[in-house]
């Protein structure tokens, strides 16, 4: 297996992803063009050739598959935008579901439920009572749950393969030509090269990356969100903490909190931002910086000081990943400014931490775009 870190900078999530392409060299020209290998690029680049089987189909990734924010997300899924439901989403669990089944993908997906938690209104029977600037409780149950960000990478990654999509990993790509056939420019890393990859159709899945392509309108914010995960905890102790049911977390007002418990009994907690001097460029920040490192601290100790049971808690990791905002907290989704004419240039991203099933749901809604022309919603338009 190769190494599957290419951002030493942003530390080392939990999650194991298992599956590598073999290595292959871009091709002179393709159908259909997916650039990045996370949630969305792998689940269309399936679904492409489950709509197409006679096209082919091409996924550009600069690194490796998952390095981005699918392979340093929380995994916790959740049924809307991060701005709610809007007309004709549809269902997004229900739907994400469906295809983990329809591309046979073992994410270990689990849906209990998922807990908003604030310091007003909170429900009868709370299991969660903490102290945090107040008093913290579950106000209200919606649905949600969690999955493996890496079996998940992995799981999708054997289906793109398996169904004959092209997987080339270490393939910048430069720039974009766009045209009636629009070109990318493409950088292999180790060779230095330059080829030119001559495409039908594109779909451009690098959320908080390589905004110089994507070219969002104004009002999106990259950061790189900051995540750690305890050391297992007794389940004695998770139980007093109000964690035994397992149900993935998070605030409603701030200080921003959210969290799982793992399979190992384990907690993740998240909490904190931090931003590059240049906003495009992501891959400068690092975790072990000072400002990082003072979050880090400052969540540790907010997390010590929920609950009694939480009071010795030992941190065993501490990473981020890349999280795109956008102004109105919709997610693009839409043609490429430069592909509006021609139809053939697809964005998708800033899910603002909703992505996990939305990713795999919206790339399938993309998919058909591409090859059966169904329509962009209007409420995810640049």
């Amino acid at each position: 297996m190769p190494e599957r870190e290419i951002h030493p900078g942003w530390g080392e999530s939990p999650w194991t992803i298992d599956f590598a392409p073999a290595r292959q060299e871009p091709p002179r020209e393709a159908d259909y063009v997916v650039v990045g290998g996370g949630f969305a690029g792998l689940a269309a680049a399936a679904w492409l050739r489950k709509l197409a089987p006679d096209r082919q189909v091409v996924l550009l990734e600069a690194g490796r598959l998952g390095a981005g924010a699918s392979g340093r997300t929380g995994g916790i899924a959740l049924a809307e935008t991060a701005a709610g439901d809007f007309p004709g989403l549809g269902d997004v669990l229900g739907g994400f579901r469906k295809i983990l089944g329809d591309l046979e993908v073992d994410g270990e997906l689990a849906l209990p439920g998922a807990w908003e938690i604030g310091r007003m209104d909170a429900r009868k029977n709370s299991s969660i009572d903490w102290n945090d600037s107040g008093r913290l409780r579950a106000v209200r149950e919606v649905e949600g749950g969690t999955v493996d960000p890496g079996k998940l990478v992995g799981g999708l990654g054997r289906a793109a393969s398996r169904e004959g999509a092209t997987i080339v990993e270490d393939c910048t790509v430069e720039e974009l030509e766009w045209g009636e056939r629009p070109r990318l420019v493409v950088r292999r890393r180790g060779n230095g090269g330059i080829e030119k990859v001559s495409a039908g159709k594109i779909l451009l899945a690098t959320n908080a990356l390589s905004l110089d392509l994507t070219s969002p309108a104004d009002g999106v914010h990259p950061r790189l969100t900051l995540a750690a995960t305890t050391e297992p905890i007794e389940e004695e102790r998770l139980r007093a903490a109000g964690l035994a049911g397992r149900k993935p977390f998070y605030t409603v007002d701030l200080p921003y909190l959210w969290g799982r418990v793992m399979a190992d009994n384990s907690v993740l907690w998240g909490a904190g931002l931090v931003s590059a001097r240049d906003e495009r460029h992501l891959e400068t920040v690092r975790v072990d910086d000072a400002e990082a490192r003072g979050m880090f601290a400052a969540l540790e100790k907010r997390v010590r000081g929920l609950h009694p049971a939480l009071a010795e808690v030992r941190f065993a990791r501490r990473w981020g990943g890349p999280i795109l905002f956008r102004d109105s907290w919709r997610p693009i989704f839409d043609w490429h400014p430069q592909a509006r004419k021609a139809r053939n240039g697809i964005v998708l991203g800033a899910f603002a931490g909703h992505g996990v099933a939305l990713t795999s749901y919206l790339a399938k809604w993309a998919a058909e775009a591409l090859v059966a022309g169904r329509s962009l919603p209007a409420w995810a338009k640049v």
